[in-house]
């Protein structure tokens, strides 16, 4: 243990990190490595693989540099996670570009690209990266009437946008808009602008509905079940319904032998049929307390680029996992997003550890400042600022 009095760079981290949110991480990520072993093995029999454990190997082995990342980023200070914050961000952005003309087809849309071997989802690793730059560039503009941040961040989003839209991934496309605006009310924006963003959003999904099949179908197949197939997402509730409050115990789970992507979108649903809803309502109570903490470290923040980093990285984790539980329950359309640290994918296991050791570097306590929470007052002009 270290001691107070020390004053090398591990014994300062360990004395200004926030233990009680690493410690939350780390549940996750040995639970996503439980529950992969109870979906997974099906799913590589059902597909032909001869090792069974395929995918929980690859899931254990993906941890381990996975937390070394996260424990590695939380050691930097703000511009230094801005620095890392541009830089990704500009390989992500060329990754985007290139995925379009030679990434791998699947399903009729092109979200990943191979590097050494490896499925790389360069939409994965944009989202941190963007919204700690959409902060910097907010956090200027406040601080320098002359820069333009709102109009550059809605220049950035745009170009994302229009990358997302064209693999096309509208899934992640929602998730970065939300983020986007976020921030952007967070910063103080005007009524009149949330509005007319607000508009934009909702005629943006008209607009998809009207001209790309594949999101008309989904719409339709969640408003009207009788409109289409909906065996994935019945399965998905013949899993909680004979899951029950305390599971079929681990290993008689049988709807993820023909639920498909078990072991990525719907692994949750895989959790319910095995280890009941009790524990499903535990692994939400640790999501919720991730996201709870994060905005408590938000709203105590003085410096205005660190409490909005912190507040679009935050916001980004609980959406993203809102959006999957919210799927695998059937309250909304399918999206094909991941559950963070929980279901299988390497890409989506080490961007989200770029996101949460971001986070963690971000809010880590910094002697040479001051935090407090900002008057109620000071909201009310942001808001009509």
């Amino acid at each position: 243990m270290a001691s107070r009095a020390e004053r090398s760079r591990v014994a300062d981290w360990w004395f200004t990190v926030d233990k009680l949110l690493i410690a939350a991480f780390v549940v996750l990520i040995i639970g996503g490595i439980v529950l992969s072993l109870a979906a997974s093995p099906a799913v590589a029999e059902r597909i032909g693989i001869d090792d069974t454990f395929h995918f929980v190997k690859r899931q254990a082995i993906f941890a381990v540099p996975a937390i070394a990342m996260m424990i590695g980023l939380s050691f930097l200070d703000p511009r230094q996670v801005r620095r890392l914050a541009l830089v990704v961000f500009v390989v992500a952005l060329v990754l985007l570009v290139a995925t379009l003309f030679v990434g791998a087809e699947v399903k009729g849309s092109r979200r990943a690209i191979y590097i050494a071997g490896q499925s790389v989802q360069a939409s994965e690793y944009m989202k941190p990266a963007f919204a700690v730059l959409v902060a910097f560039l907010l956090a200027e503009g406040k601080r320098s009437p002359d820069i333009p941040g709102q109009l550059i961040s809605a220049l950035l989003f745009a170009i994302i946008a229009a990358l997302l839209i064209a693999e096309p991934d509208f899934g992640q496309t929602m998730l970065t808009a939300i983020v986007w605006a976020s921030l952007v009310f967070m910063a103080g924006m005007s009524w009149f602008w949330i509005f007319l963003i607000g508009g934009i959003g909702v005629g943006g999904v008209g607009l998809a509905y009207m001209f790309v099949p594949h999101v008309t179908s989904r719409i339709d197949r969640f408003l009207n079940p009788e409109s289409g197939d909906t065996f994935q997402v019945d399965t998905a509730i013949g899993s909680f319904v004979r899951g029950g409050w305390f599971g079929a115990g681990p290993g008689e789970g049988t709807m993820k032998r023909v639920l498909p992507d078990s072991h990525t979108d719907f692994i949750f649903a895989v959790a319910a049929e095995e280890y009941g809803i009790v524990l499903c309502i535990a692994f939400v109570c640790v999501f919720a307390f991730i996201v709870l903490r994060g905005l408590k470290h938000a709203f105590i923040e003085r410096d205005m680029f660190v409490r909005l980093a912190v507040a679009g990285l935050t916001v980004q984790f609980g959406i993203q996992a809102s959006i999957n539980l919210a799927v695998n329950l059937h309250l909304m359309p399918a999206k094909g997003m991941t559950l963070p640290f929980i279901s299988y994918g390497g890409s989506s296991m080490m961007a989200m550890a770029l996101t949460v050791g971001l986070l963690l570097a971000l809010t880590r306590k910094r002697p040479q400042m001051t935090r407090y929470a900002p008057p109620i007052e000071s909201y009310a002009l942001a808001a009509h600022g």
